[in-house]
Order: structure tokens, then C-alpha cells, then sequence
């Protein structure tokens, strides 16, 4: 009796299921840069501490120049880093400069625009005090507030935030360690001159790009031979990976040993087949503490599968929130053929033409082989199941890519 294959959703679900987040540690901000923040975070200081000037001029008291021209006295002066000591009365102001304290007394800020200054006299000549001119203490942010929430992704605008708030550490989820193993006796790696029927070995290294990108610790195995006694050796150097990756002999026929050696080193095996194209020999197994995703050995079929299937496991790894992924809708340049009873995901250029318009063209040749048709796509066509045959002019589902 054949296993029936698992549709694109249903192998998302049963890789995602009871996957948490990994465990926390505290960082400095640099090394907090695309991380996900493991608890909210809370602000230490108010921002800003104190009433502010935004503008330079002169800090008066509003009632001093409700009738214009006013002349007051100038009794000295305040800057950033530099407060004024004392406290302004009725008929005095303080030369003022940006960011500077707003000192005791003064409740205005008269722009220098709108002053003429005789020695240590100033005359208001025009315009009513802006209130806007005063920055309030605790406008961006008061002591005691949650202004960052669990789960988001730093970027450095949180950096910023975060280091105005006090902190000089944040408490971070430790990056998930992702394990990557090509296998295959007819895989050499980059830079070593191919032997008779050898390729190079290129997945790996696209994986493992990927993955650090989105956050992960990536290893690179190198490559096992095709035998149990080499899978079983280079297994053992995964054993500390929240997640091991294998490339090629994702199928379960007599030659591919991927499923047996993960069988030996403690994994179950939960499904091996999806409804898919390209990638339908995908592998998932899983032990506690680790899970394992064989991936298809064609290029283009393991750069896809990755995308699809593993980086949102990174994401819920991680901590950060699973999205969906973005997707669009697009008319055909050209017309596509019926598809089969896999969801089929075609590589292919989005193009945003002048007119604000989108459109998608498929590539030609679509054979789960060829990197340089992947290298020059920007965009993935998801075709369902079944899906009739289209014309150009109509439109489909289009998966913007960036990998």
C-alpha cells in the first residue's frame, strides 16, 4: 500500500508541531542585531529627563511677552550638557540652544528668529511662543514602561531605542544551531576539480546562507559517502543541533540510506514524501530535542524546500512570530499549461512596470536542476493542485524570493 504524500500545508504543520523557542541569553546591543527578543523590555530611564528646548532662542516666561515687542533681561545662558544653574523671573530670559534644559521659571521658548539682542538685553520683536518649541520630559518614553514586546526581531531602530532606555544588554534567544550534511558519493566540495560522474556540491553552502540569514547558527558537515558507517560518523557531529539538515537520498528506495542511518541514531521517521514540485522526496524525522529534514539532492528542489519548509521552522525557533508568507497576485505575460496533482512552484521575474502595474513571466525551462534559472528569478508562480491551464493576461499567486 503506498503512503499517500502530504500536501505543502500538512508537512508545515507536522514539522512545526511543538516546536518551541530556544532557550535565552543576555547579549550586548551589536550582537542583539537581528535576534529575537527573548522578554519584554522595559524602560530604565524617561526620555527625555527633562523639559527640553527643541529650538535655540530664549527660555521666557510666557506672560513676559504676551505683548510684543517685549524687552526682558538676559541673565545667561543654557546648552546641551550645560543647564542654566538658576531660576528666570519675571522680566528676564536665558540664551537657549537645542536639546538644552529648560530652566527653572521659563515656561516658553521665543525662537531667535523672532529676537533682537543688545548686549545683555533681548527684544521680542514677533510671533506667539510655539509649544511645540518645549519637548516635555517623558515624551518618548517614562520609566517603567514596556516599550519593546517579546518576539520581535531587533533591527537597529529597536537598538537605538533600547540603548536610550538604559539597557547595555538584552536578553536574547540563543540562535537555533542548524547542522547541514550533504551526502553523496558523487559530490565534491567548492574549489576541488570534480573526478569521472562527480558534481560540486552547492546546496549546502546556498542552505546554509539562507539560514544564517534568518537568524540560524549554520554548520556545514561537509559530505558523507554513501555508506551507513560515514552517515553514522558525520550524524554524530550533529547531536548537539536543535535541527539537522541532509541533502539527496531523501527517498526511502533500496540505495537511499539517509532514512535507515537516522533510524540507527534514534530519529522517527514521520513522513518522506509531499505533494509538491519541485521537492517531493522531503524527509522529516524527529528525536527529542532535534529534528531532522532531509532535503532533495537537485539543487533547486533543496533551495525551495529550505524556504518553504525550513526557515519557518528557524523562525518559530527563534521566537519570532510565523507570518505567512507574503504573496501577491500577478497577470501572466505568457500562457501556462495544466498543472498535475502537485502544488508546483515555478521560478519566475516579477516586473513593476511604469504604469505601477505587475507582471510575472515563468521561466522556460523549469527543471529542478538548473541554478541558473533560480540565480536570475526574483519570484516563485504557486500553482494548486489540478490547477487549468491559464492564458496570458490572467492572473496567479506569485512568491516574491530573496534568496
Amino acid at each position: 500500500m503506498k503512503t499517500p504524500a502530504l500536501s505543502v500545508e500538512e508537512a508545515i504543520a507536522h514539522i512545526l508541531a511543538g516546536a518551541k523557542p530556544t532557550t535565552s541569553e543576555p547579549v550586548g546591543l551589536l550582537d542583539a542585531v537581528d535576534r529575537t527578543l527573548a522578554e519584554p523590555l522595559v524602560a530604565k530611564l524617561t526620555q527625555p529627563p527633562f523639559d527640553a528646548s527643541a529650538m535655540d532662542g530664549y527660555a521666557v516666561r510666557a506672560d513676559d511677552v504676551d505683548t510684543r515687542p517685549a524687552t526682558l533681561e538676559i541673565i545667561g545662558e543654557a546648552a546641551a550638557g550645560h543647564p542654566f544653574p538658576g531660576k528666570v523671573a519675571t522680566g528676564q530670559a536665558v540664551r537657549i540652544f537645542t536639546g538644552a534644559p529648560l530652566p527653572e521659571g521659563a515656561d516658553a521658548i521665543v525662537i531667535q528668529e523672532n529676537t533682537n539682542r543688545q548686549g545683555d538685553r533681548v527684544t521680542i520683536t514677533e510671533g506667539t511662543p510655539d509649544p511645540a518649541h518645549i519637548r516635555p520630559s517623558g515624551g518618548d518614553f517614562a520609566s517603567g514602561t514596556v516599550m519593546i514586546e517579546a518576539g520581535t526581531a531587533l533591527q537597529p531602530r529597536h537598538i537605538a531605542l533600547a540603548a536610550a532606555m538604559g539597557h547595555a544588554e538584552l536578553s536574547v534567544h540563543r540562535k537555533p544551531v542548524v547542522a547541514i550534511l550533504a551526502t553523496g558519493d558523487e559530490l565534491v566540495e567548492p574549489g576541488t576539480a570534480p573526478g569521472p560522474g562527480q558534481i560540486v556540491a552547492s546546496n549546502s553552502y546556498a542552505i546554509a546562507a539562507m539560514l544564517t540569514r534568518a537568524g540560524a547558527d549554520a554548520r556545514l558537515l561537509g559530505i558523507a559517502s554513501d555508506t551507513m558507517e560515514s552517515l553514522a560518523a558525520s550524524l554524530g557531529q550533529a547531536r548537539d543541533a536543535d535541527v539537522l539538515i541532509t541533502i539527496g537520498g531523501a527517498s526511502v528506495g533500496d540505495h537511499d540510506l539517509v532514512s535507515p542511518a537516522l533510524s540507527k541514531a534514534g530519529f522517527d521517521l514521520d513522513f518522506w514524501k509531499i505533494a509538491m514540485r519541485p521537492g517531493k522526496p522531503l524527509m522529516f524525522a524527529k528525536k527529542p530535542g532535534q529534528r531532522a529534514i532531509g532535503v532533495p539532492g537537485n539543487p533547486v528542489s533543496s533551495i525551495i524546500c529550505t524556504a518553504i519548509f525550513v526557515l519557518p521552522l528557524i523562525a518559530a525557533l527563534s521566537g519570532r512570530s510565523l507570518d505567512a508568507a507574503a504573496t501577491l497576485q500577478a497577470p501572466l505575460t505568457w500562457p501556462v499549461g495544466p498543472n498535475g496533482p502537485r502544488q508546483h512552484y515555478m521560478r519566475a521575474t516579477l516586473d513593476h512596470l511604469e504604469n505601477g502595474q505587475l507582471q510575472v513571466t515563468p521561466a522556460s525551462n523549469q527543471d529542478s536542476s538548473l541554478l541558473s534559472v533560480l540565480a536570475y528569478s526574483n519570484a516563485l508562480i504557486i500553482r494548486e493542485p489540478h490547477a487549468p491551464a491559464l492564458s496570458a493576461g490572467r492572473n496567479v499567486t506569485v512568491l516574491p524570493i530573496d534568496f
